[in-house]
């Protein structure tokens, strides 16, 4: 118990120290490159924070283990949406990009009905998992390519202040910079994925003691873990002002898990990927759910309030709750589904299209 405890306070601090290296080296080479902050929290901060769910995720499908290899990412996604952008909004209301709201959100939504088409024959096989990781490089690259050339003019401004100082220091300077914020990424990501490591372990045994299934600790406990470089990157860059990040790192993360870890993962899975039929029946359609629920409140003036953000942390509570009833066939489950399903889900399906309709009408004006 000492050890596990002691794995559990070391991962959350090397998470934090990571976090806060990962955000400084990534918001500065953002501007040495020309690239908005927004595209590096899509691109380098949400595919490095999220190479623990690879990480995890490619071992579990390796060994033979999809229930955990495919709940880690649908936990995950969950848990980036619900609880990350909710605890960022409430320390920070998070200002949201028009560009998230136009093209990456919808790119979320798609890429999550994607992933539940190709379940429901029951599995994803190798040549899906290669279609998958293909469309996550053609993404990349293309968000790239659309973030040079939209800060074009900035980047050659930026430049043309170097060249008015002697070209030999102003290049050397140039390169000392680079250097320094490539070193403060590369050092963010392999404490942050060292700490996820350890808090996965320690959160594990604790599960493991208390008898959870396999499934179940994939979708909570495994893939809380493996998401904790993104909730310390997410609010460290809230705090500090750098919210494109703290937004786009949550959006690009969700993105690079299901086009990515769970692409790979099929790749390298023995056999075809099974998706379990609790998971495809439950814990996807939530995945989606929250994926589209999230877009409207996007409208509501480019901003995710805190009240919109305690709304998140609210459901992943009960979502949270929900597994842990399954998980134990509680007395309560059956009155606590109900509830879900009679009650909170119609009144959030009604006030979600309230907010859509007032936003709409108010843009048509």
């Amino acid at each position: 118990m000492s050890e596990t405890t002691l794995l559990l306070i070391g991962g959350l601090v090397l998470l934090v120290l990571g976090g806060e290296f990962l955000v400084r080296g990534a918001s500065k080479l953002a501007v040495s490159l020309g690239i908005s902050p927004l595209v590096v929290g899509l691109t380098v901060v949400a595919f490095g924070t999220s190479a623990p769910e690879l990480a995890v995720s490619v071992q579990a499908a390796w060994g033979g283990h999809a229930d955990l290899a495919l709940g880690n990412v649908v936990g995950s996604n969950i848990f980036n949406v619900l609880f990350i952008l909710g605890i960022s909004a409430l320390i920070v209301p998070l200002v949201v990009d028009a560009q998230i709201i136009r093209q990456e959100m919808p790119i979320m939504i798609g890429a999550s009905l994607l992933l539940v088409g190709l379940s429901l024959d029951g599995g994803i096989s190798r040549i899906e998992g290669i279609g998958m990781f293909g469309l996550v490089l053609a993404y990349t690259t293309a968000l790239v390519i659309q973030s040079r050339r939209s800060t074009k003019a900035l980047q050659t401004e930026y430049e043309g202040e170097i060249h008015s100082a002697p070209r030999k220091d102003a290049e050397k300077g140039w390169d000392d910079r680079l250097v320094v914020q490539i070193v403060l990424l590369v050092v963010g990501l392999a404490v942050l994925v060292l700490g996820s490591r350890w808090l996965v372990q320690g959160a594990t045994a604790v599960a493991t003691a208390l008898g959870v299934s396999q499934l179940v600790i994939g979708l909570t406990i495994v893939s809380a873990g493996t998401s904790m470089p993104e909730v310390a990157a997410s609010i460290i860059a809230a705090l500090r002002g750098q919210r494109d990040i703290a937004v786009g790192n949550v959006v690009g993360s969700n993105i690079f898990n299901i086009l990515c870890v769970v692409g790979f993962s099929a790749i390298v899975s023995p056999t075809e990927m099974a998706v379990p039929s609790v998971m495809l029946a439950f814990d996807m359609p939530v995945m989606v759910a929250v994926a589209v629920a999230c877009l409207p409140l996007f409208f509501t003036g480019h901003m995710i309030s805190r009240f919109e953000g305690a709304v998140f942390l609210g459901y992943y509570v009960a979502y949270t709750t929900y597994l842990v009833l399954a998980s134990q066939a509680h007395a309560l489950l059956d009155s606590y589904s109900l509830m879900m399903r009679a009650i909170v889900l119609p009144l959030t399906g009604l006030t979600i299209a309230i907010v859509a309709f007032r936003a709409y009408r108010a843009r048509a004006r």
